[in-house]
C-alpha cells in the first residue's frame, strides 16, 4: 500500500491533549517524504508532534460537513462547506461572526443573520 503524502496547511484529525478532545489540526511541518511531523491546534494554538500510526488520526476532509448558511447559528468545532473556500472548521464564535479555518487560511464569516 502506498503511503499518503501531506503538505503544510492541510487539515487532519488529532486528539488535542490541552483541549481534551479530538478536532481538526493544521499540518505545521512535514518531512522530506511528505509525512506529517508537527501539527497545530486552531482552537488553543498548541503545536504537537504527529505520529502517523495512530488509527484515530485521519484526514479531516473525511468528516461530513453541512453547506455554509449565513442564517444558521454555528458553534466552535463544527465543520462546514463554503461554496468558494471549501471545507472548514469553526474555531471561534464572536457575536454574529465566526472564525473558520479553511485549508488556505483563517477567515471571518457571518452567522446567525436575522431575516429583516
Amino acid at each position: 500500500m502506498e503511503k499518503q503524502t501531506y503538505s503544510v496547511g492541510e487539515r487532519v484529525e488529532k486528539f488535542c491533549a490541552k483541549c481534551g478532545e479530538e478536532r481538526g489540526h493544521v499540518v505545521a511541518s512535514v518531512t522530506k517524504r511528505g509525512a506529517i511531523s508537527r501539527v497545530s491546534c486552531p482552537q488553543c494554538g498548541t503545536r504537537s508532534s504527529f505520529k502517523g500510526g495512530d488509527a484515530t488520526q485521519r484526514r479531516a476532509s473525511a468528516k461530513a460537513s453541512a453547506p455554509y448558511d449565513q442564517k444558521r447559528t454555528y458553534r466552535a468545532g463544527q465543520s462546514l462547506t463554503h461554496p468558494t473556500f471549501g471545507e472548514g472548521e469553526v474555531t471561534a464564535v464572536i457575536e454574529q461572526k465566526i472564525d473558520v479555518l479553511f485549508p488556505d487560511r483563517m477567515r471571518r464569516l457571518i452567522h446567525a443573520r436575522n431575516q429583516d
